[in-house]
């Protein structure tokens, strides 16, 4: 009985230590593939929004690349304005209610351009 009692507790210590050790920020960013820290302080569209949109978003919403995404093109700065100005670009990358989640058909970009994006919208979707 003793024993039982001794195991349970030793048990249960291990498993808040690993678990506390498994939820810290660096291991976060370790499992996600960072290394650089998610900056959206000052969000710049020419220096953050743009290659998010180059990597991910002009395969289907680039300069030629619409016919597949309901004409949407996203290549130029007035043109997203729109769509951050309307809420849709939040809507679609952070996967909410009622909006089509983009990349579509694929699973949500990694949290850290997610919350660039974001951070882009509520500083004003800024050419800068």
């Amino acid at each position: 009985m003793m024993q039982r009692k001794f195991l349970l507790a030793a048990l249960l210590v291990s498993g808040v230590v690993l678990y506390l050790a498994g939820c810290s920020k660096q291991s976060e960013d370790k499992l996600a593939g960072s290394t650089i820290p998610c900056d959206t302080l000052n969000v710049s569209y020419s220096q953050q929004i743009v290659p998010i949109l180059q990597s991910i978003c002009y395969n289907c919403h680039g300069q030629g690349n619409t016919a597949g995404s309901g004409g949407i093109n996203l290549s130029t700065y007035t043109a997203l304005k729109v769509y951050a100005d309307n809420g849709y670009l939040v809507g679609n990358v952070t996967h909410a209610p009622g909006y089509v989640g983009m990349p579509y058909g694929l699973p949500k970009l990694p949290d850290c351009e997610i919350f660039t994006f974001v951070a882009w919208v509520n500083q004003g979707a800024k050419n800068n």
